[in-house]
């Protein structure tokens, strides 16, 4: 090894991602069957919100990621950028709520992931998706899965997104073909008119809202991977573009599949793709499409959590060698050329998240706490990469990189596109801290969701300054 790679742990790091594997790293990343089937539980109003979060939050999201990756397409990505605009200090805070959101995301996409791999053994075993200690067990072997294949290389990694990727749009393509032969020959179990397709704003529905936005959050990720990918700056924004539309048309027409084959009140928010297609193929008498599309989205949902532990492990261990997290997280793996020691710590810090959450709790309200606390946090950072965006589109250098794809417009075209993002992240954050209507604690709710969040922030902020003390005075003894 180089003296300049054992000085830059970030040169150990292996370039092995091409346009591929980015495109469909974004489609595990960012597509989630169980988006689907809460929106299929919202009912029929579901269709138009896809498509207010599309306009309002993916498209803006979408050319703000791609003028800042190719700007500065550094490791790290978000906290690289937000480190750019506003300095250390607001860069750790973007970073760290980024990197620690993934605790609360973790046991909630796992507890989903779990409770559609039981129909994996068909109908008969459906129940299995209430059951607490199926979804607890299901939950750690699907982190396993995943922590394990991202330790060993991005380059055996990828292969698990690469196949979660396409094992997750299959089964949704699937659903949505269907529901459509069904509703052709059968007629559909819902009746769709533009009027109750209209968002209906209620509780729920308000609740909700942010739960439609994560559904397109995700994008930003691989930008985290940037010194992985092979031409970066032409790469990230053809595959944010070809998975957005791919994420989108599946988002609205499987929800409308979802509603076509089983009502609303009957759809579980977790597992409700999974009762339609089972449903869908009892019509059909063909039982093993359902089976088939439960083992393929379990593939998928593993790939899931996968790219989401490859990518974000990438915060920690920049903000690792920056010296504002122990040194530790900082390291690379001298076989695997990964940063091990992010990625382990996640994996135990999700792992107690998960077992954490069930105390008190139903099955549904555990997982309602931690979408919420998730959506809290994870739209944090993203307020930094809007108002980056922004500062950042006043340096000079934007007009003398010829690599990079800018938002069109100009400057008035950045103010757009990043306070329209802003927006809707910042409504995102105070709708997120509504209880749900069938909320039975409400009062519970609200307290694990503030705690949860102020206490996350604040361990973060007593890491920080930690670790400002100990550079300066390296800096000061050098």
């Amino acid at each position: 090894m180089s003296s300049a790679a054992s000085a830059d742990p970030k040169l150990q790091l292996r370039r092995v991602l091409g346009f591929w594997d980015v495109l469909l790293f974004n489609i595990v990343t960012v597509l989630g069957p169980r988006w689907l089937a809460a929106a299929g539980h919202n009912g029929t109003s579901s269709v138009s919100l896809w498509v207010l979060a599309a306009l309002l939050f993916f498209i803006p999201s979408a050319f703000v990621i791609n003028e800042l990756s190719t700007r500065y397409p550094n490791e790290g990505g978000l906290y690289a950028w937000s480190k750019e605009a506003f300095g250390d200090f607001h860069g750790f805070v973007a970073g760290w709520t980024y990197w620690i959101y993934t605790v609360f995301y973790f046991p909630g996409l796992l507890m989903a992931s779990a409770s559609m791999a039981a129909y994996i053994g068909g109908g008969g075993h459906a129940g299995l998706a209430t059951n607490r200690e199926f979804l607890v067990i299901g939950s750690l072997a699907l982190l396993f899965v995943a922590v394990f294949f991202n330790l060993i290389g991005v380059n055996i990694g990828k292969w698990l997104q690469n196949v979660g990727g396409m094992a997750t749009y299959l089964p949704l393509l699937m659903l949505v073909g269907i529901s459509a032969w069904i509703w052709h020959v059968h007629g559909s179990l819902t009746h769709f008119t533009w009027r109750n397709m209209m968002p209906v704003w209620n509780q729920a529905t308000v609740n909700f809202w942010p739960q439609m936005v994560f559904g397109f959050a995700g994008f930003e990720l691989i930008a985290t991977m940037s010194e992985e990918v092979r031409d970066p700056q032409k790469t990230l924004p053809r595959a944010v573009w070809g998975a957005g539309a791919a994420v989108a048309f599946i988002y609205i027409a499987g929800t409308m599949g979802v509603l076509g084959l089983v009502q609303a009140p009957q759809v579980d928010p977790m597992s409700g793709v999974f009762q339609a297609i089972t449903a869908g193929s009892t019509v059909l008498k063909i039982g093993v499409l359902g089976i088939l599309a439960a083992a393929l989205v379990t593939i998928g949902n593993a790939g899931g959590v996968g790219s989401t532990v490859a990518g974000i492990a990438r915060v920690p261990f920049v903000a690792g060698i920056d010296r504002y997290l122990p040194k530790a997280f900082g390291k690379v793996h001298p076989k695997w050329r990964t940063p091990y020691v992010s990625i382990l710590v996640q994996a135990i810090l999700s792992a107690a998240i998960l077992l954490l959450a069930q105390v008190n709790e139903t099955t549904q309200s555990s997982y309602q706490v931690l979408v919420d606390i998730c959506d809290i946090l994870y739209f944090i950072p993203f307020l930094y990469m809007y108002a980056s965006a922004i500062r950042l589109a006043y340096r000079a250098d934007r007009k003398t990189n010829p690599r990079a794809v800018l938002i069109p417009g100009g400057k008035f075209g950045v103010w757009i596109a990043a306070a329209l993002g802003f927006s809707v992240t910042f409504l995102g954050i105070v709708l997120s801290f509504i209880p749900p209507g069938d909320s039975t604690d409400k009062l519970l709710f609200v307290t694990k969701l503030v705690v949860g969040t102020l206490v996350t922030i604040l361990l973060g902020l007593i890491l920080y300054w930690r670790g400002a003390r100990e550079k300066s005075k390296e800096i000061s003894m050098a």
